[in-house]
């Protein structure tokens, strides 16, 4: 099975302006499919900016709504998948969400945030109920969490278990919490044996500043790609050979005893 070559957009777009994020984000579009991508992922809430404060009513759309509409018409017109992040819509209930759409405009996958960091969250968003949620894109195994579910295990194992391949984590990462990039990613791609591909924002957005750095990380705790602190577009490569090969070699889920951890949950 060939590798799914993945594209990591690292960007902050324009907080509040939808028309020019998905300007970005087709021009991102383009270049990664120039480089042979087959997937573009981009930052948590890319759609409408992060730091939008109570603009997130106004802003917010349904799963199917005009954004998704317009970024299948990127997806169809560049021939890749695209994940993104949006405030998702659902009656009076607002989600930090991402979605996944496919090269032939079909939506995938939704996800909506578990567990949301922070008094702005908490403030305007409702927490998904849902761990896993998956798709298959190019034969490999898609999963998806948002940011700061990434820093909790669990989450992570339960996509192990769940046979993700490759973890699409869109975030939203500040300062000082840059150690989460540089040295819990790796570690989770690690010991649950899979790809995770961590895509954050960049530069000050209102009260926040965001640390770049995202990375392509691999089963064996390798970086495959990393980018730097401004904005950039890094591209890696999902092998699904090295991965069969190093879950073969690193039995941790094969070794599990969960009958020593139910006292965890």
């Amino acid at each position: 099975m060939p590798s799914l070559r993945t594209a990591l957009l690292q960007s902050s777009g324009r907080p509040g302006a939808v028309a020019e994020n998905l300007k970005a984000l087709d021009e991102a579009a383009a270049r990664a499919a120039g480089a042979g991508a087959r997937l573009l992922v981009a930052p948590e809430l890319f759609l409408t900016g992060y730091a939008i404060g109570d603009a997130v009513p106004e802003l917010a759309e349904p799963a199917e709504g005009p954004g998704s509409a317009a970024i299948a018409e990127i997806a169809v017109r560049h021939g890749l998948a695209v994940l993104y992040g949006y405030p998702e819509r659902d009656g009076e209930r607002i989600f930090n969400a991402s979605q996944l759409i496919g090269a032939d405009g079909v939506r995938l996958a939704n996800y909506r945030k578990t567990h949301l960091f922070g008094c702005f969250e908490q403030e305007w968003f409702t927490p998904g109920e849902q761990t896993v949620v998956q798709a298959d894109l190019d034969g490999i195994r898609i999963g998806l969490l948002i940011c700061y579910d990434v820093e909790f295990p669990e989450n992570v194992r339960a996509h192990a278990l769940a046979g993700t391949d490759l973890l699409l984590v869109p975030t939203a990462q500040m300062h000082p919490f840059q150690f989460v990039a540089e040295s819990v990613v790796p570690v989770r791609a690690f010991e649950s044996q899979m790809y995770v591909a961590y895509v954050n924002r960049t530069g000050p957005e209102g009260e926040f500043e965001f640390v770049g750095l995202s990375c392509l990380a691999g089963p064996d705790g390798v970086v495959r790609t990393r980018a730097g602190r401004g904005e950039e577009l890094v591209i890696g490569e999902v092998d699904p050979e090295f991965l069969a090969a190093s879950r073969a070699a690193n039995p941790y889920l094969a070794d599990r005893r969960p009958g020593l951890y139910g006292s965890l949950a």
